[in-house]
């Protein structure tokens, strides 16, 4: 597949990077094996300097994980990826590798709890700040951008609010202060937004969620133009936060079946919205797919549906919150997202436990609520095991 642009993602996602070996698989191998064997000391020589095309060592180079990160670049339409052991591990890649000491970085604040402890806690270590927007308006971004800001960081959908932001608009604000746009695309995932299309420069996947889809391994990737992936790998490389070949194997054969597991959770998630929005006993729901969402009209030109994130807040507190989730038979009370299996989790006490509560407050993470992960079980199981603690 040596064109990719004349195929469609469907087809990318079963066919893409796949190269079989002298046997003729048809499924992908699984090549497990810590490092490689040379000809020569020569070739040795020629693949450990880069002059040599090859694998060297399973650190930072491997024909499965090679397979899973061509495969996902072409899904999202990159120039090139890289593939970490986890999300977190790819957000932490692509900081070090690109940033230094007195570097600034731009993020929303309605991002994942670990999220704003590797932005709040961690970077500033390594001299490293962040100024956090609250909100999606760009004006808002525009008013933090510094002359040392060099990375504007966002997840669209915002985990657990499901914020949208304005990718193009975004990529215009960073480009003209010299400044790289991040887009953590975990909640649509390729099969519903590309980022890399609307002007984003690199795009973070944690692979543990939609990718692999069935909860089974840990993941995550850098995707984007050639030039900082590059950087990105050359940290991998040395750093080692590498993915294993077999989750590399099990994610893969996970991509086979994303648009088509993307799809319909999506439709299930929005058939659930609507019916929690009319629920008495529910306060809020927040759901891009619907009308209410005060970005509905922005995701429904970034994305091609919803998602399948459901957020919303009972009426009550953490009390009530709990109540629904303790009063659950059949839902996975669980923080991890992107199974076939639903999952509740309560972000205030889980996700987001971490961060200070005036952080929480200002992220909009109350007591009261609650994230569902909408798998592929039937809509009425899923409204029904909710409403026995509603």
């Amino acid at each position: 597949m040596s064109d990719k642009s004349q195929y469609q993602i469907d087809t990318l996602a079963v066919r893409a990077g796949q190269e079989r070996s002298q046997f003729g698989e048809h499924s992908e191998a699984l090549y497990l094996t810590s490092s490689f064997v040379f000809d020569s000391a020569a070739q040795a020589a020629a693949r450990f300097s880069g002059e040599e095309e090859g694998n060297v060592y399973s650190r930072f180079t491997n024909p499965t994980v090679t397979m899973f990160q061509e495969r996902l670049a072409a899904l999202e339409g990159a120039e090139a990826c890289i593939a970490t052991a986890s999300g977190m591990s790819a957000i932490l890649a692509t900081l070090l590798s690109l940033l230094k000491s007195g570097d600034h970085i731009v993020s929303a604040r309605g991002i994942f709890g670990a999220s704003q402890q590797m932005f709040g806690n961690i970077m500033p270590r390594f001299g490293v700040t962040t100024s956090f927007v609250t909100g999606s308006a760009p004006a808002a971004f525009q008013a933090a951008m510094q002359a040392n800001t060099k990375l504007v960081f966002v997840e669209t959908p915002s985990n657990p609010l499901t914020e949208v932001f304005d990718i193009a608009a975004l990529a215009d604000i960073a480009h003209d202060a010299g400044a790289l746009l991040v887009v953590d695309n975990c909640f649509c995932t390729p099969a519903l937004q590309r980022p890399l299309e609307l002007g984003a420069d690199l795009i973070i996947h944690s692979a543990t969620k939609y990718l692999d889809g069935q909860g089974r391994v840990l993941g995550g990737a850098v995707c984007g133009g050639k030039v900082p992936v590059e950087e990105v790998f050359k940290f991998m490389r040395t750093a080692g936060p590498t993915l294993s070949p077999f989750n590399a194997w099990v994610i893969l054969k996970g991509l086979e079946t994303l648009k088509i597991r993307m799809l319909a959770q999506s439709a299930a998630a929005l058939d659930l919205a609507r019916r929690l929005e009319g629920h008495p006993a529910v306060a809020r729901v927040f759901y891009p797919g619907l009308p209410s969402h005060p970005q509905h009209a922005l995701a429904m030109r970034q994305q091609a549906t919803g998602g399948a994130i459901v957020a919303f807040e009972v009426k009550g507190g953490r009390t009530e919150a709990w109540r629904v989730i303790d009063g659950c038979r059949m839902l996975s009370i669980t923080a991890n997202l992107g199974d076939v299996k639903t999952t509740l989790t309560h972000p205030a006490s889980t996700t987001h436990g971490r961060i200070s509560p005036e952080a929480r407050a200002e992220a909009g993470i109350t007591e009261s609520l609650l994230r569902v992960a909408v798998g592929l079980e039937a809509v009425d199981d899923i409204e029904a095991d909710l409403c026995r603690g509603l």
